[in-house]
């Protein structure tokens, strides 16, 4: 199957992205292969006894420096590792300049934020987006949505991620709910999802005080944030059955198995396949306390037995993105099972294309897309 090129913007990110993934191995094997030797030292045989009648002042000579069996051992302590808030603050730092440098602006609105008891779990904040059109006389729809970040990073404070939900909040006149669900691994699966489904209640459950309208009511969420919105899809048909108009998933990860990972984009853009392959199995070890969870269809919602009464999908793929097999696979899923769903996949594009809105026509589009499925809230029933 021929494939559209790389749009050249990524092209010169992803050499980069190769060579960082190279220097990092680079960096472990030599700490790995250059880190001190542990050696064993023969305790010294004890002295014998002292004669006492030879003991006088005279025959003591100097007291000698002990010496230490271990000074010769010691080398250059190995570079360390970054610690995970090093980790987190790089992360935001470098989101702080992909804003400023290919992002788009979001609007001023009013926002107000709420923190959101969840029993047996962490509290969770949660933060309203009005769009401007809302008056306070007539409910408008709104989307509980879940930002992306390998279920270890990000965050609705991320300057891409807030400028995104203002935008998409008035563009498509609808009430952003964007939820600032735990981080792993210092919380694991299934926090999130917990979290997640209390937030879902709550929203209901103040919808009239919210100025929101009950019956047009939506879940979103992007990569691992796709997980939790499709994840919870499933966890309210199970408890309340709740009606969920629409759950949009963009890159979702959907099977953290790693059983429909499409390793062909990750080769065609010259990443080694190796290197893929841990940094994806690392998102489940990070996210998941026993790798044996991955098979429960809350961590991995394509492994559910029925898809059937889910809310209806629309799912948004990237042509250069393992994780577009984990989209295909879910989408086939929930038609399968009779629910209406509909994907589209971005040809040249990558798994983060959506922050580009200030330089790539395929990202501005990705936006109009996402706003014309949450447009489809206002529409008759």
């Amino acid at each position: 199957m021929s494939r559209l090129p790389l749009d050249p913007i990524f092209v010169e990110r992803a050499r980069t992205h190769r060579a960082y993934l190279i220097s990092t191995a680079l960096e472990q094997a030599k700490a790995f292969f250059l880190r001190p030797k542990t050696t064993t030292v023969a305790r010294p045989k004890p002295a014998p006894a002292a004669d006492p009648k030879a003991t006088s002042p005279k025959a003591t000579g100097p007291k000698a420096k002990p010496s230490s069996p271990t000074a010769k051992a010691t080398t250059a302590a190995p570079r360390r590792k970054k610690t995970r808030a090093q980790h987190r603050k790089a992360a935001r730092n470098w989101d702080k300049k992909e804003f400023a440098t290919v992002g788009v602006p979001g609007p001023e609105l009013r926002i107000e934020e709420h923190t959101i008891p969840v029993a047996g779990f962490p509290d969770v904040r949660i933060r309203l987006y009005h769009p401007p059109t809302a008056d306070g006389d007539q409910a408008v729809p709104a989307v509980l949505s879940f930002f992306g970040g390998a279920f270890r990073i990000g965050g609705i404070d991320y300057p891409t991620t807030d400028a995104g939900f203002r935008r998409r909040a008035a563009d498509a006149g609808v009430v952003i709910a964007a939820v600032d669900y735990a981080l792993a691994p210092e919380h694991r699966y299934p926090t999130q999802l917990e979290q997640a489904h209390a937030a879902l209640e709550w929203l209901f459950a103040q919808a009239t005080t919210l100025g929101i309208d009950t019956g047009r009511i939506a879940v979103a969420g992007v990569s691992a944030g796709g997980s939790i919105a499709a994840a919870l899809t499933l966890a309210n048909r199970e408890r309340g059955r709740l009606p969920i108009r629409l759950q949009l998933l963009e890159v979702p990860v959907t099977d953290l198995t790693g059983g429909h990972i499409d390793l062909r984009p990750v080769r065609e853009m010259g990443i080694p396949r190796i290197f893929a392959i841990k940094e994806l199995r690392s998102v489940a070890k990070t996210y998941l306390l026993d790798r044996r969870q991955a098979k429960e269809p809350h961590a991995s919602p394509l492994l559910a037995r029925s898809h059937a009464d889910l809310p209806r999908a629309v799912i948004l793929t990237a042509e250069y993105d393992p994780l577009r097999g984990d989209g295909a696979a879910y989408l086939a899923a929930l038609r399968a099972d009779g629910v209406d769903a509909s994907g589209t996949m971005y040809l040249g594009a990558t798994h983060d294309t959506p922050i580009f809105g200030g330089v790539l026509p395929a990202a501005r589009r990705w936006h109009d897309d996402v706003v014309t499925a949450l447009r489809s809230l206002h529409d008759a029933d």
